[in-house]
Order: C-alpha cells, then structure tokens, then sequence
C-alpha cells in the first residue's frame, strides 16, 4: 500500500511538472528552437531572385527588345543596280554590248530616304516597346518575391504548427500513461482511459498531417529558392505594409500591374505617332553609270521615285484610326487596371488589420482564460476536489487555443506578404529598368 501511494506522488509531481513545461511553452515568444542557420526572409528573397529562371528569361527577352530598338532609327540598305539596256538580240550585233550605240553597261545604287521625323517616331516607339519588356521583367520580379516570401511564411508557421502539434502528441501519451496508472489505482474509469487513448489517436494523426505539410512548404520554398530549406530563421514579421499609403503616381513606378497598364498606354501612343508618320510615302533617290562602245560616250542617270497614295482613306487613314483605337483600348485597361488595383490594395489592407485586431483580441482574452483553466484545473486535481481528466482537458484546450492564433497568425502573414512584396522596392524598380 505504501509503495501505491509513494507511485502515485511521484507521478503527480511529475505531472504538475509537466504542466509547468506546458505553460512555458504556450506563452513562450517562439514554438520551435531558433537555429542560428534558419533562412531568414530576405535571405530567401535574395535566393529567389538569384535563382529564378523566370526573371533571367524575362531579362533575356528586354535584352533582345534593346537590340531591335538599336536598329529604328536606321536608314535601310542601299540597292546596288547593275544591268544591261538595249542589248540587240536581232541582226549583225545580237548580242555584242558595245557595238550598238544604243547599248549600255550599267550600274548604279538606289538609296530609299526615311524623313527624320518618321525615324525619331519609329525610334520612340522602339524605345516604349523596351519599357513594356522592362516592366514584363519587373513582373516577373514582383511575382518571385511575393511567391517565395508566402512560401517563406509557410515554412515558418508549419515548423509553429508542427512544433505545438508534437507537444500535443507528448502530452497525449503522458496523459495516456498517467491515466493507465491511475486506473490501476483505482483512481480513473475505464472510459477515462479509452478517451485518453482517443486523444492520443488524434494527436498522432494530426502530427502525421502537419508533418506532411510542412514538408510540401519546404519543397515550395525549395522551388523558388533553388537550395533545400531544411528549416527557417524563427523570426515573426512586422506585418506592416507601406503600400496602402502609396499615391498613384507611385503604383505607377513601383507596382508592375498599373507599371504596365501605362506604359500599354504610351506604347499605343507611339504607334499611333508611327503610324501618322508613315502615311508620307519615303522617296527613293536613284544614281546610275552607264558604259557604251569605245567609241560612244559614257552617260550618267539620276532618278527620283515617289509613291502615289492613290486611295488615302481607305489605306493610310486607316491605318491611323487603327493606331487610335487601341490607344483608346490601352487608356481604359488601364482606368480598369487602376481601380482593381485600388480596390485589391483596399481589401487586402482592411484584412490585414482585421486579422491583426482578432490576433490581439485572442491573444488578451482567449489565452489568459485557458492558463487559468489549466491551473484552476491543477490546484483542484493537487487538492483532490479535481480529476486528472479535467486537469489533461484543460492543457488540451490550451494547446488548440494556441494552434487557433498560430493559423490566424499565418493567414495574417500571408495576406502582408501578398500586399507588401508585390510592389517593388524603389531601387530595385530602377536597377530592373537600368539593367
């Protein structure tokens, strides 16, 4: 009887102890060890651009659009003319080339002439179309680092997740442990003991689930990273955005979606310059040197050749009312562009502090409850007025509170990220389009 009574303090004391390393974990400022080698976000950040082969084929394809605009403002080859008239084909001379004096051996160049007004607009128009590559690039910037700082983000509350959900586990098969002895003792029912079991079931299968997960979140940081992520730097974001203050004319410069909506807008008005310009016809200039016989002379041509706009209206007028029209086009995607914009910075920045408010809210009035739960639960069980069942209850219901603010936390963190990463820092936006 002595030898009961003295195993079963012992495992009370070993079970309030127990309820002291649960409590340190649940208000403690981090869920996992925080290892001095973690990937940190911008680390991640800075790997991702690296790596990416989605920007350096974006960057592949503004390098190409300089190299083409290199060449707009070019004049186009000269024509080199060489050639026989009036060669005799009848008669005494057929054929001979210098016995006719009609005949002549020729060769000369034809040169088309582009007004320079019409070159400066095809040059303008080549330089618009770089910038919208560039702001195709910075896109492609914008979007890597929205991807990989989500994906940063679920790493580091799946490794949150995983951590509370083992703790649930070890606490589970404790409880588990102490209920069998306690049963033994006559102390706890049978139908304790199968609930105990039942909840060390769940916790198992939550830690399986959780394990997975965070192991698909490694494999998408991996993704954009390019390295494995074995674990991230236990580090909370700020979750406060400086995008919701930005004024239009800074989206303009720094958000790829209304960046490229404008320039949509300046390339279309470039093309309706362009096209202004080429209703002119271009004028060819014409020199030629023609060789007769030995005994007739040399003779020099010069030509002009002016095309004729027969039918303006239906060509060249056409093809500027075209040019207008997708001006008119571009103008309202980017009205539409602008207001989505707007309204999508709107919501995503009032969720951002909704979730915020309920994160404080939760961690004030849900949080203090529960601890108190588990030590009302501790001294009642200490007194012998509680049951240990209420006692492993109570430190359950601490842990799910937990879990509940850790998700609230990542979805508050996901939603910051979106908002925040998607608009370019503002050196970064100018090294893109200088690079």
């Amino acid at each position: 009887m002595f030898l009961r009574i003295h195993a079963l303090l012992n495992h009370q004391s070993r079970t309030l102890c127990r309820i002291s390393v649960l409590l340190a974990l649940a208000f403690g400022t981090s869920f996992v060890h925080a290892q001095s080698n973690g990937l940190t976000l911008n680390e991640a950040l800075q790997l991702s651009l690296q790596r990416s082969s989605l920007t350096k084929a974006a960057n592949a394809s503004v390098l190409a659009s300089r190299e083409s605009a290199a060449k707009a403002d070019q004049l186009p080859d000269p024509m080199l003319k060489v050639g026989i008239d009036n060669l005799p084909v009848t008669g005494s001379d057929r054929y001979s080339t210098t016995s006719d004096f009609m005949t002549m051996r020729r060769v000369g160049i034809e040169q088309q002439w582009v007004s320079s007004d019409k070159r400066i607009a095809r040059s303008e128009r080549a330089m618009r179309a770089v910038e919208m590559e560039e702001s195709t690039y910075l896109e492609s910037v914008a979007k890597v680092r929205e991807e990989a700082a989500k994906a940063w983000v679920n790493v580091l509350y799946g490794q949150r997740t995983l951590a509370l959900v083992s703790a649930m586990e070890k606490e589970a098969e404790e409880d588990l442990n102490a209920m069998n002895a306690a049963h033994r003792g006559a102390k706890a029912n049978a139908s304790d003991v199968m609930q105990a079991q039942l909840t060390l079931s769940q916790a198992q299968d939550a830690t399986r689930k959780n394990t997975q997960d965070l192991k698909n979140a490694r494999l998408a940081l991996s993704r954009w990273t390019g390295m494995p992520a074995a674990t991230v730097a236990d580090e909370t974001p700020k979750l406060t955005s400086h995008v919701p203050g930005l004024p239009v004319e800074e989206l303009e410069k720094y958000h790829p979606m209304l960046l490229s909506a404008r320039r949509a807008v300046n390339l279309a008005d470039a093309d309706s310059t362009v096209a202004s310009r080429e209703s002119n016809p271009d004028w060819s200039v014409e020199a030629a040197y023609s060789q007769r016989g030995s005994q007739y002379s040399n003779m020099v041509s010069f030509g002009i050749s002016i095309p004729l706009a027969v039918n303006r209206a239906q060509k060249q007028n056409r093809d500027i009312a075209e040019k207008s029209a997708l001006g008119t086009k571009a103008r309202m995607q980017y009205e539409e562009a602008l207001r989505e914009l707007q309204t999508e910075i709107e919501n995503q920045s009032s969720t951002l502090e909704s979730l915020k408010t309920r994160m404080t809210q939760l961690n004030a009035q849900l949080l203090p409850p529960a601890s108190q739960q588990v030590e009302l639960a501790t001294a009642a069980y200490r007194s012998g007025a509680g049951s240990l069942s209420a006692v492993f209850n109570a430190k359950k219901m601490l842990l799910e509170r937990r879990l509940q603010i850790a998700e609230l936390e990542r979805e508050a963190a996901l939603t910051w990220a979106a908002l925040e990463y998607h608009v370019l820092p503002h050196d970064m936006a100018s090294a893109g389009e200088m690079k």
